[in-house]
Parts: C-alpha cells; structure tokens; sequence
C-alpha cells in the first residue's frame, strides 16, 4: 500500500528541526527501499523549512502510522500536524526515476483537497515535470479526497495549473526539493 504523509512544522522549530538532522536522516534510512519520494517544503523563497514530505509503500495503515508518528521530529514535537493518507503511485516510479534528476529548476508540492466523485484521476500528458502524482485517499482506498503532486515548474502559478481550475474546495502550493542525506 503507498501512503502520501505530509509533516507540517510548528512556528519556530527550525532550530530543533537542525538539531535533529541526522536523527531523521538515521530514521528515514532505514525506510530507503519503501520510499517513493520525500523531501523538505519551504517557505517563499526557498529559505524557511515549512514541512516534510514522504511517500512510502508500506504492508498497511498501522506501519504507516507507526512511519509518521515515531519519526524523531514528530516526537520531539517539531512538527505541528501530520495529513497521513493512501496514495496511488500513478506515475509508477520513483524520485530517483525522475527524468529531470534531483537538481536544477523550481520544485513544488501540490495538494488539492476535495470530496466526491474524483478528479484528475489521470495524470497531465506533460509528465516529464511530473516527480510524483497519484490521488489522496481515504483510509480504506476507497474515497477520493483530493490529488498531490511533486513537480518541477518555472513558478508556483505554474506549478498549480497541474491540477484542474475549481475542481477542489482548497489547493496549496509549497516550494519543495529533493530529499535525503546531503
């Protein structure tokens, strides 16, 4: 199962975020082979860390949270919310596959929220700006609740335009970049 988990920081812990650098790193190792994508959000800018991204395959709901809830940020309270949802991996790779490689240009997370019927169910015919893409899902799989996406893009008006005009209730857009040991 691929789970989409999105750690949003707390105002203020960019100092305990650095102070556990090597703690996530060391944590998220030992999570290397599940992981479809991760990486670091920031604020405009590019400067300020606002979150962190994982997608992981995992045998179910409990190892997932057990991935989101025991990593040291989220323990040592770094993180101020956790949006844990299964994912459906649309694009079939990895961000180690991605045509574009881990450098160069603006690199954005998109995440539209929405109820009902889905939407954009089918990823853009531009894929090769595309890192990741897949539909946020409810617990069971079955309820489609929104889309993310992780995707290079000249700015964030661009990058949003990946996901569909007024299909959604709410769509954020965050600067994010290629995670992993530096």
């Amino acid at each position: 199962m691929e789970f989409f988990c999105y750690h949003r920081d707390r105002p203020g812990s960019a100092s305990l975020r650095e102070e556990l650098l090597e703690a996530h790193w060391s944590y998220m190792d030992r999570y290397a082979a599940e992981l479809i994508a991760r990486g670091p959000t920031f604020a405009a800018g590019g400067d300020t860390p606002t979150g962190s991204v994982h997608i992981v395959e995992l045998p179910d709901a409990a190892a997932a949270r057990a991935f989101a809830f025991e990593e040291p940020n989220y323990q040592a309270g770094v993180y101020r919310d956790v949006l844990l949802r299964r994912w459906r991996n649309l694009l079939g790779r990895t961000m180690r596959d991605f045509p574009g490689g881990p450098s160069g240009g603006n690199r954005y997370l998109v995440l539209g929220f929405g109820a009902g019927d889905g939407v954009d169910l089918e990823p853009p015919s531009a894929r090769d700006e595309l890192v990741a893409y897949g539909p946020l899902l409810s617990d069971d799989g079955e309820a489609w609740l929104g889309t993310a996406a992780l995707l290079r893009a000249p700015d964030p008006r661009a990058a949003r335009t990946v996901l569909g005009v007024d299909r959604y209730a709410a769509v954020e857009v965050h600067e994010w970049e290629f995670g992993g040991r530096r």
